[in-house]
């Protein structure tokens, strides 16, 4: 894996995946920044989400449910002193689908947490990793 991170102006940058994809990542104003992209560390953060949330729905479809939906809310806290690595980070799932099992669902979330997710794993090892989980019923919605 690689990755080019490329100053443009200021303390915005330009950064770009290995696989050709770039995101714009700005330092906060009291440093000069201009507010133009995320922060490095709502990336990691960002980053996690995705990494889980393919996890979950991957392993979802796999085990044949009707995934419609799939939203990871995050909340982290920092430490207070440099460096300010996450020491708590609560992920929320919500997942759509229709007739979609509690359980595969559960397993899903934990087996993300637990086994599958890179960015999750090395993150646990400075921060406490909570989950929650919100399933909607996509026939519901339509009735």
């Amino acid at each position: 894996m690689k990755a080019r991170i490329q100053l443009v102006q200021g303390m915005t940058f330009v950064a770009e995946s290995g696989s050709g994809h770039a995101v714009v990542v700005d330092g906060a104003p009291e440093i000069g920044g201009r507010d133009l992209g995320a922060r490095p560390m709502e990336l990691v953060l960002m980053g996690t989400g995705a990494c889980s949330a393919i996890d979950v729905l991957h392993i979802l479809r796999k085990a044949r449910q009707a995934v419609t939906g799939c939203t990871v809310e995050l909340e982290a806290e920092c430490a207070t002193e440099d460096p300010k690595v996450f020491k708590k980070i609560h992920f929320r799932f919500v997942v759509s689908g229709r007739g979609l099992s509690s359980p595969q669902v559960e397993r899903a979330v934990a087996l993300s947490k637990d086994k599958y997710c890179s960015a999750t794993a090395m993150l646990a090892k400075t921060a406490e990793i909570t989950t929650a989980i919100e399933i909607r019923d996509s026939e519901a919605a339509q009735t």
